[in-house]
């Protein structure tokens, strides 16, 4: 029987490769992002939506999941707290921690009523468990993924549901590109990396088809770094 994955932010960067990477494994792939249809083959749907204007689109579009990976997120230029508005801090939340949130609250309900278990993911990155790995809001927000990662592992473990966060370090994508830019944080990164390198988005997307094919049965609310070893200093 086919299994079905819903991955977020499939667009580009951490996203593309997990769909890749499923698809490439015979699972079907519905795919939700604000950008552009990306260039995929196989058993892919997508939907083009912006999530923070609303769920409803993605509930109708795709009903039922066995997987949920909740990837897409927003910088903060490591602003501090007095360099960012409400509004910012605001916006920031709304796509790392109460979108998350939602199409879990959705997705779970689903899953629970057919009593089948569902695999949930989530992108928390290392800035989810230690200062530096962003700004004031992305690290807060990644923070509080993270413990929500956790209390829905512990409150929902008895009925079947395996929770997961996925935590990066410097993951080379569309999203860090401008410090590859002249005058940018790559090098200064890889070379404080102790692998001196970046992490490639095909290595996260390995590692979320390990947790999705149920073979970690004893793993739960787990928060896996893959972070070059940065989070060691």
């Amino acid at each position: 029987m086919t299994r079905t994955v819903l991955v977020t932010g499939v667009s580009s960067g951490i996203g593309l490769a997990q769909a890749q990477l499923f698809l490439e494994n015979g699972w079907r792939v519905y795919g939700v992002d604000r950008s552009e249809k990306p260039s995929l083959t196989g058993d892919f749907y997508f939907l083009q939506q912006d999530l923070t204007l609303g769920l409803q689109p993605v509930f109708a579009w795709c009903s039922q999941v066995d997987v949920l990976c909740n990837t897409a997120g927003v910088l903060d230029d490591y602003k501090p707290l007095l360099e960012q508005t409400a509004q910012e801090i605001q916006e920031i939340f709304e796509i790392n921690y109460v979108t998350p949130v939602e199409l879990t609250r959705y997705y779970l309900t689903q899953m629970l009523k057919k009593q089948s278990g569902i695999i949930i993911i989530n992108m928390c990155s290392i800035a989810s468990s230690l200062a530096g790995g962003g700004g004031h809001a992305y690290t807060s927000s990644k923070h509080a993924l993270a413990g929500f990662t956790k209390q829905l592992a512990l409150d929902y473990a008895e009925q079947g549901v395996q929770v997961f966060g996925i935590a990066p370090g410097a993951v080379k994508t569309s999203m860090t590109a401008t410090d590859f830019e002249p005058g940018g944080l790559a090098q200064w990164v890889a070379d404080e990396t102790p692998i001196k390198r970046w992490i490639e988005p095909e290595e996260v997307a390995e590692l979320t088809l390990f947790l999705a094919s149920g073979k970690a049965q004893s793993m739960q609310g787990e928060i896996v770094k893959i972070d070059g070893g940065w989070s060691l200093k």
